[in-house]
């Protein structure tokens, strides 16, 4: 029982990875709290499930993110570059509403049932891990996440244009003075941001439901592990979500009353340990 309940942590703590990840990188560039992340995650999973009915899974987990992508560039160039140096009240109010629009977009296209993606039938089954049977399609969520944790690191240490983003991230005006276009790399890790989001939505699809609110849950916890990790801080945020998934799977398991509580006391307790997060604020 313990192995299945630390089994389901990962794998919730891999899409946590793959949510805040996005989250982290947009914060880290254009210093935006995105309260609208959830709603692109939501939006990616409806777009995915409506390319799968269509066509299929593995279509949908590639069109979707794609979409996704186009939607974060048209979503930096028209929202975000405008609110980079406003109050950060501003920015929190301008995003909520962003989400209460896709919120109601969704409702408006897809209705206010829930819906479901049909597991692939490659991975619609179980494999036997250390004596126990675990679904082979948690394990893929499982890898998905640890490939984009390792793909991102790959990405920003030892790419020309991810020492370009970390640079943007610490000193955005030096950097665009040393001839880097600043906004045309912001309107790309904010799609890359956005993408990431609706990998997630569509990824989450075959075992979380559908449903026009489904963002609510998921944004708490992603902007949990940014805070947790260090705010823009993707390798924080890559510890951060494995940590929270485990703390609520066991949570929901052995102490159930206060398991919703758990997240945030466990983000008091790091913060006045390190208010800069377990990684400070470095991308």
């Amino acid at each position: 029982m313990l192995t299945i309940n630390l089994f389901n942590g990962l794998v919730y703590g891999a899409l946590l990875i793959v949510m805040s990840s996005g989250l982290a990188l947009i914060y880290g560039l254009r210093r935006v709290v995105n309260f609208a992340h959830g709603a692109l995650y939501m939006l990616g999973a409806y777009l995915g499930y409506t390319v799968a009915i269509h066509s299929n899974f593995w279509v949908a987990l590639v069109v979707a993110p794609a979409l996704m992508a186009g939607v974060g560039v048209l979503l930096d160039r028209y929202g975000f570059r405008l609110l980079q140096d406003r109050e950060p009240l501003n920015v929190m109010l301008v995003t909520f509403g962003l989400l209460l629009i896709l919120e109601d977009l969704v409702v408006a296209i897809w209705g206010k049932g829930n819906h479901s993606i049909f597991t692939p039938t490659l991975l619609d089954g179980s494999v036997a891990v250390f004596g126990h049977d675990l679904p082979a399609y948690r394990i893929a969520v499982l890898f998905t996440g640890l490939a984009v944790a390792a793909g991102l690191t790959v990405w920003l240490r030892c790419s020309r244009v991810g020492l370009f983003v970390r640079a943007a991230s610490t000193e955005p005006v030096t950097t665009s003075m040393q001839g880097v276009n600043t906004d045309m790399l912001s309107a790309g890790v904010v799609g890359l941001g956005s993408a990431l989001a609706g990998l997630a939505g569509v990824v989450a699809g075959p075992f979380l439901s559908l449903s026009p609110h489904m963002s609510s849950d998921v944004l708490i916890d992603s902007f949990v592990v940014v805070v947790i990790g260090g705010l823009g801080s993707l390798a924080g945020a890559f510890i951060a979500a494995i940590l929270l998934g485990m703390m609520q799977a066991l949570g929901a398991v052995y102490l159930p009353g206060v398991s919703v509580l758990l997240p945030f006391l466990f983000m008091i307790v790091v913060l006045i340990w390190k208010p800069s997060g377990l990684m400070g604020s470095r991308t």
